[in-house]
C-alpha cells in the first residue's frame, strides 16, 4: 500500500527535479511484498517472505535521459540522490526522441474500480496457506507406488504502484495474486523420471481453486509412462491451453516499437496485411473487470483502450511506446497489450482431438527458439501421438519446426478452453500440416 506521506514525497521528489535543472521529469513510487508456502512430500521445505518497496525517477535534462532508482525514501537523502542524478544525466549523450508523452494521451480518471485487490486476503493466516499446500500433496501421497517427490506450493502477493509526471499524470494502482500448485515426479521406464505440474492462480483468494491441484498433476504424469519418439513428418498440431501462449509469444514480441525500430521483426511493414488465418482473431481488452493485467493507463500513463491486435488474420496494430514513436517518425498507440482475448471457438480440446487423423497434441515445451528477425522457430516438445482422434502414445525428445507466419496461416481451429486467471487468455490451437523431426 502507498501511504498519502510516501505520495506527498513523490510529489515534492518530482517538483525538487524540475526546480534544480530537469525540464521533465517521470516518477514512479511502488510497493511490494509477497510470501510463499514450499513443501515437499507433504512436510514444509521452504518459507519465503519478501517486500520492497522504492521509487524510481527519470530524468529529462538539456535533450538527455537518465533513469535512477533507490529504496531510501528519506527527503534528505533524496535530495542529494536526485542532484547526483541530474549531474550524472548530464554526461550522457542527447537523445532528442526521449520526451514524455503528449498530455492529451493521459488516462485522466473517472472510471470504475476494475476490482483488482482482495481486501480480505489480508485475514487468511499462515496455517490457512500451509493447509491448501499440504491438501494438495495429500491428494497425491500414497496413491501410486511409482511416486518419487510431491512438490506443492501456496503463493500470495501484493502489489502497489504511484506515478507521477511533471506534464500533468497521476495514477495509482494496486492488486492482489494467490496460487496453488503440484508438480510430481515418478518412476518411468529404465532411467526415465517423468514428472508434470499444475496450479490455479486467481486476483481473490475466494475464487482460488484450492482443490484437485495434486490429482490433476498426478493425472499428467502418470499419462507420460512409455515417452518415446515417433516417426518424423508432417503432422496436425494441438496445444493445450497451458502452453498455447508460447506460440503466440513470438507473434507478439515482434509488434513492439522496439523490435521494429530495430528491425529486428519478422512483421515489419505487416501493418493492415494478412498474416494469419480468418480464425486468428486476437483483442487487447484491458478494461475487463477483476481480470488478470487489467488497467486503465501503461507504463507511461498514456490510457489504453480495447483494440483488435489480429482480425480474421489481418495485423491491425503495433505497440509503439512514445520514445520508439519519435525514433520511427509514426504515430505512437500503447506501449504494451494488458489483458490478450482470442476469439474461441465452439470445440473443447477433446472435440478438437476427435477430429484429428493424424497429430500431436503438445502439452509442454522444452527449450528451444525463435529467430526475431525472419520467425524461423525450434522448440523441443513432448505430448501424444493422436492417431483417428485418440491419443495412442506418449511421445517426447521430438522438435517441432518451421516459421511463425507460416504456422499461423495454417491456424485451422480454436478451442473454447482460455485459462480466464492469465492475463493472456489463450485457448487450445489446432494447426494444420507442421514439421515434427523424432526418429
Amino acid at each position: 500500500m502507498i501511504t498519502d506521506n510516501n505520495k506527498k514525497l513523490a510529489q515534492w521528489a518530482l517538483d525538487f527535479a524540475l526546480k534544480n535543472g530537469c525540464q521533465a521529469a517521470k516518477l514512479v513510487l511502488y510497493a511490494n511484498s509477497n510470501t510463499s508456502f514450499d513443501l515437499r512430500n507433504a512436510q514444509m521445505d521452504k518459507l519465503q517472505q519478501a517486500s520492497e518497496s522504492g521509487l524510481t525517477i527519470n530524468l529529462y535534462v538539456d535533450g538527455r535521459y537518465g533513469s535512477y532508482s533507490t529504496n531510501r525514501l528519506d527527503k534528505k537523502e533524496l535530495e542529494t540522490f536526485i542532484r547526483n542524478g541530474i549531474e550524472s544525466t548530464r554526461y550522457l549523450a542527447v537523445d532528442e526522441a526521449r520526451v514524455l508523452p503528449d498530455p492529451s494521451r493521459y488516462y485522466k480518471g473517472g472510471k470504475p474500480d476494475l476490482q483488482l485487490f482482495d481486501e480480505k486476503g489480508r485475514k487468511v493466516g499462515p496455517d490457512d496457506k500451509v493447509a491448501i499446500a499440504r491438501a494438495a500433496a495429500e491428494e497425491v501421497m500414497g496413491k501410486d507406488e511409482r511416486i518419487i517427490s510431491v512438490d506443492t506450493s501456496f503463493s500470495d502477493g501484493e502489489s502497489a504502484s504511484y506515478r507521477l509526471t511533471s506534464n500533468g499524470f497521476e495514477g495509482e494502482e494496486h492488486s492482489t495474486w494467490y496460487s496453488v500448485s503440484a508438480s510430481v515426479s515418478i518412476k518411468g521406464e529404465g532411467e526415465a523420471r517423468p514428472s508434470d505440474m499444475w496450479y490455479d492462480s486467481a486476483l481473490f483468494y475466494d475464487k482460488l481453486q484450492k482443490t484437485g491441484i495434486g490429482q490433476k498433476a498426478l493425472e499428467r504424469v502418470l499419462r507420460k509412462l512409455g515417452q518415446r519418439k515417433t516417426a518424423s513428418g508432417k503432422y496436425t498440431l494441438i496445444v493445450d491451453s497451458l502452453n498455447s501462449s508460447r506460440l503466440l509469444s513470438p507473434l507478439l514480441s515482434a509488434l513492439y516499437g522496439s523490435s521494429l525500430q530495430q528491425h529486428n521483426s519478422f512483421l515489419l511493414d505487416k501493418l493492415n496485411t494478412k498474416v494469419g488465418a480468418d480464425c486468428l482473431t486476437l483483442t487487447d481488452d484491458p478494461h475487463l473487470i477483476g481480470a488478470n493485467g487489467a488497467g486503465y493507463f501503461d507504463a507511461e500513463g498514456v490510457a489504453t483502450e480495447r483494440r483488435p491486435i489480429f482480425d480474421q488474420g489481418i495485423l491491425k496494430t503495433y505497440f509503439i511506446d512514445t520514445y520508439n514513436s519519435k525514433k520511427m517518425g509514426v504515430s505512437p498507440t500503447i506501449s504494451s497489450p494488458s489483458v490478450l482475448v482470442m476469439a474461441p471457438g465452439e470445440k473443447s480440446l477433446d472435440e478438437l482431438l476427435a477430429g484429428v487423423g493424424k497429430g500431436i497434441l503438445v502439452t509442454g515445451f522444452n527449450g528451444g527458439n525463435c529467430n526475431s528477425t525472419t520467425g524461423d522457430f525450434s522448440y523441443g516438445i513432448e505430448g501424444f501421438l493422436v492417431e483417428d482422434g485418440r491419443m495412442v502414445q506418449p511421445v517426447n525428445e521430438m522438435n517441432v519446426t518451421g516459421n511463425m507466419l507460416t504456422l499461423w496461416q495454417s491456424l485451422a481451429a480454436v478451442g473454447n478452453d482460455p485459462r480466464l486467471s492469465s492475463s493472456w487468455r489463450i485457448p487450445s490451437l489446432l494447426f494444420e500440416g507442421v514439421d515434427f523431426s523424432g526418429l
